[in-house]
């Protein structure tokens, strides 16, 4: 991952992945127009149809969103034979060839019908459309709107050229890659991976993709892990990744898939009232039942008409990771008392929390919306209590199916003290089982912010509070021990955030794309509509949207228009509709918001929509990956000059592989391309000719990263699919790679993060207490090793320059932060340059450096949302005395590399636009306020 003076290459374990607007484009403008009028199919009883309005879908023919209709539909049959015949009536406004064959009912709600668009017999991800239909006084049935995405350009084919076992290994590899695990940790083969079958991606004529779902726990901290991964189904190359768990200890949580389960068990007396005491000290009542098995009364609650049993179980000592596995966790419990009364157990675990408040957000949904449970189909509802088992769980999640919940800390109270979180966290069941909005880049984020908005909405109108207060916007601030509200709040939609002038550009890897970083943008605006009109109306409008309007892929932009057109069809007036308006204008989110994030870099390649987005230079020269317009083609590599003169070179071949990873030295470019279990290491001069493979191997014995090229030497990391890692390196014209082995002894078991300056190479070794940093002098093949201050927990990411070896040190994994340590070239002169303690600590993930400046991409320690919680690039002088920001883009900043053995110009990979961009800049920036 680090970078250095010449060739240089980021560490796969940095990988990134597109923003959603990558898969679905820039949001559509809304361009109003008049629907035709009444269809010639119409029934007889059908009213007149009105003038409409039409939103054209981007890059379909098919339209986004058509509100404002009454079309009557001819035949009978049921709500989902009527909508079909609607799309292929109406095909010149829709453009749908084959609803009867492309089009799966996923979802009918009476009057609203949710399709799942096929290509050729294989579902598209994001392709939903929906159909919104009431009945006639004839008893015929009327179209009144219809929104969703269905893709009509595509035409990929369906035969895939790899088999499961191939994406499930690729996909749980990728994982581990992201997890950045190394050495043993890769050995334990903690994670698996299930393939779900073929997935096509709607990117140009579309991708043709295998979906594996990667789950199990990390063993490098023993946190769950979840990831849906699609692998291109000709390469085998992941495409795209993100993490499953949806949680409110965001960016770092848990969560994931699971089912709903009640145990059946012989009840005395259903609908027994209960009581016990919340975390705050206030006595509630609750729903419960005597069970004649285990002779005590439960938390179980039957009480509610329309079914749907509130169950909340003891589950200390269940593992995250058990929850996580598809199954019911053998040591869950339900609580129970001897008397209706529960005691003080049940409420410091946070259990009567979680039952008082799991009753209180299903009749939320009950009284205000008539939705019948999470699912609308009156699902039991679980709450598990107390899980984790060696290290405290600080969060609550939901898995798909349940409520899962920690028990807190010294600082922090058990999750389900927050009604806002639980009201939150069962939001995400409604979004699931309705608008199923991908939870990644800015659908996610609208996804969060529904969760948000509702969450707050239950506990407003629970405890009375104002609207108008400035703390009503808050989440999670009666979660803490000591600190106060605000200080304690994970989020605040009353923070003033606008799209264009907010909106953190950030890769999947980081917070799903940004889903907690951006939501409070469309979450503030949709809190400021409940404050200007009345709550009540306020919240039907959000939730038809939600449940009628929107679709998986829906940005902020589509989600604007989703909630003005539900709005319009609860009949608000003028007044009521400008207020709506107002609040998104407010907060930035106008059509075309996305073209006025301002950067103060220069831009070398723009969109270049890769998973592994990756710079390099050296010589004068950039290099990096690049897809197509619309990310469908395999990646190629290509070169340019960093004065911006002359034409970009096209520098790989288009043979189908993924060409990525490219580093130079200003004469040659090396990268590596990828097919199936076969990994390259491919060369070829800037100045054209042929192109050598310098290593090749099967991907189950070894893949690479961190490439550097200097001259005729070459050096990278080949990491065994199993196995440990070792650092190689070879002369251009070679057929075997030498490997750095690790340290004497047989106690090391890995060599990393290599760099490399003038013939000298620069890696750690890591051993189970710990690593150390050492340089291999290649002509001698002499090994010195760095010196260090004190013990170290880790070392790692390396750059050398002609004077200094620079290394990332890690004393406390807790924290995080890091330090940038330095040595002189023989070992000595041990200093940090950047402290891991302190104001000035940062968490290093990247490191460059030439013989005048280093630069660190870095996160800040906490994590408050602000400019500086995605990675940002710090420069500093060797000796640390002088120290700034090398650009105040607010975006994610990746994959530093410096350009040139002197000098303080540096690549990188920006996120601020919403697309991943090369970008460069000569000098830093200083100070960002």
């Amino acid at each position: 991952m680090h970078r250095y003076g010449t060739g240089h290459r980021r560490s796969r374990t940095s990988g990134r992945v597109p923003s959603a607007a990558a898969l679905i484009g820039v949001a559509a403008l809304v361009v109003p127009a008049v629907v035709s009028g009444t269809s010639a199919n119409a029934s007889a009883a059908a009213p007149p149809s009105r003038p409409g309005e039409v939103v054209p879908g981007q890059r379909t023919a098919t339209p986004a969103l058509v509100s404002g209709i009454r079309e009557g539909v001819t035949g009978k049959g049921s709500a989902a034979d009527a909508a079909v015949r609607y799309l292929a009536d109406k095909a010149g406004r829709y453009r749908i060839a084959r609803p009867d064959r492309d089009l799966r009912v996923v979802s009918d709600g009476g009057g609203v019908l949710r399709f799942q668009q096929k290509h050729r017999g294989v579902d598209v991800l994001g392709g939903q459309y929906v159909v919104r239909m009431e009945r006639g006084k004839g008893g015929g049935r009327i179209v009144t709107g219809t929104s969703g995405r269905y893709f009509t350009g595509l035409t990929v084919g369906t035969e895939p050229g790899i088999d499961a076992e191939t994406a499930v290994a690729r996909a749980v590899d990728s994982v581990e890659d992201q997890l950045r695990l190394r050495g043993p940790e890769r050995e334990k083969e903690t994670l698996s991976g299930t393939d779900h079958g073929l997935v096509v991606l709607p990117r140009g004529a579309g991708v043709l993709t295998r979906h594996v779902t990667v789950r199990g726990d990390n063993p490098a901290d023993g946190t769950p892990v979840l990831y849906e991964v699609y692998v291109e189904a000709q390469s085998g190359y992941p495409l795209l990744q993100y993490s499953g768990i949806k949680s409110f200890t965001a960016p770092k949580g848990t969560g994931g898939s699971g089912t709903s389960h009640i145990r059946t068990a012989a009840a005395d007396d259903d609908g027994t009232k209960g009581s016990g005491t919340r975390l705050d000290g206030k006595t509630v009542e609750l729903g419960v039942e005597h069970d004649g098995t285990r002779k005590e009364y439960l938390l179980r609650d039957r009480s509610r008409p329309s079914g749907g049993t509130v169950a909340t179980w003891d589950a200390r000592g269940v593992s995250l990771v058990e929850v996580l596995g598809g199954g019911w966790p053998s040591k869950a419990r339900e609580f129970g008392s001897p008397t209706p009364a529960f005691g003080k157990e049940p409420t410091d675990l946070g259990a009567i929390d979680a039952h008082w408040g799991a009753g209180k957000v299903l009749d939320y949904y009950k009284d205000v919306h008539g939705r019948n449970g999470w699912n609308g189909r009156g699902a039991p509802l679980n709450s598990l209590v107390g899980v984790g088992t060696w290290e405290p769980f600080l969060g609550v999640f939901w898995d798909g199916g349940k409520m899962v919940y920690g028990g807190g800390d010294k600082e922090h109270l058990p999750f389900s003290a927050g009604l806002d979180v639980i009201g939150y966290e069962m939001t995400h069941g409604v979004v699931q089982s309705s608008a199923e909005l991908v939870p990644a880049g800015q659908p996610g984020a609208v996804g969060e912010a529904v969760a948000d908005y509702f969450g707050n909405a239950v506990q407003t109108d629970t405890f009375g509070l104002p609207m108008d207060s400035p703390d009503s916007g808050l989440l999670g601030e009666t979660l803490c021990r000591t600190k106060g509200p605000r200080e304690c709040a994970a989020r605040d939609m009353n923070d003033g955030r606008t799209a264009s002038g907010s909106f953190l550009g950030v890769p999947f890897l980081n917070d799903n794309g940004g889903v907690h970083l951006n939501s409070t943008i469309f979450s503030g605006a949709l809190w400021d509509i409940r404050k200007d009109l009345d709550h009540r109306f306020a919240d039907r409008i959000v939730y038809k949207a939600l449940t009628e309007y929107m679709t998986p892929l829906d940005g902020f932009t589509e989600a604007r228009n989703a909630v003005l057109a539900a709005a319009r069809d609860l009949q608000a007036t003028g007044t009521q509709l400008r207020a709506v308006e107002r609040a998104f204008n407010a907060h930035g989110i106008v059509p075309g918001w996305e073209l006025a994030t301002g950067v103060d870099s220069d831009l070398l390649l723009g969109t270049l929509n890769t998973r592994d987005a990756s710079a390099g230079a050296g010589g004068g020269w950039w290099v990096t990956s690049k897809s197509n317009d619309d990310g469908s083609e395999p990646y190629s590599v290509w070169a340019g000059r960093l004065d911006g003169t002359g034409e970009k070179k096209l520098i790989s071949p288009n043979d189908g592989r993924f060409h990525t990873d490219a580093v130079t030295d200003g004469k040659t470019v090396v990268w590596e391309a990828w097919r199936g279990y076969k990994s390259e290491v491919l060369a070829r001069p800037l100045a054209g000719g042929p192109i050598k493979v310098l290593y090749s191997n099967s991907y189950h014995q070894a893949h690479v990263s961190s490439l550097h090229v200097e001259g005729k030497t070459v050096t990278f990391e080949a990491h065994r699919h199993r196995g440990g890692s070792r650092v190689v390196y070879l002369r251009m014209g070679e057929t075997d790679p030498t490997e750095i082995r690790p340290g004497s002894g047989g106690q090391y078991h890995s060599t990393n993060d290599p760099s490399l300056r003038d013939g000298r190479i620069a890696f750690t070794s890591f051993q189970r207490g710990g690593s150390r940093t050492e340089v291999l002098d290649v002509a001698t093949g002499r090994r010195t090793v760095m010196g260090q201050l004190g013990k170290p927990l880790g070392t790692g990411r390396t750059a050398i320059t002609g004077r200094y070896v620079y290394w990332l040190v890690w004393n406390d994994w807790q924290s995080g932060t890091t330090a940038v340590r330095r040595a002189d070239l023989d070992g000595t002169g041990v200093v940090d340059i950047s402290p891991d303690t302190g104001k000035d600590a940062l968490r290093g993930v990247d490191l460059t450096a030439s013989d005048d400046a280093v630069t660190l991409s870095a996160h800040t320690p906490d994590e408050r949302v602000r400019n500086e919680t995605p990675a940002k690039l710090w420069q500093l002088s060797p000796d640390g005395a002088n120290r700034g920001r090398m650009s105040c883009n607010r975006g994610e900043q990746s994959t530093p590399a410096a350009t040139g053995p002197t000098g303080r110009q540096v690549v990188w990979v920006d996120s601020t636009t919403g697309s991943d961009d090369l970008v460069t800049r000569a000098r830093p920036a200083g100070r960002c306020g």
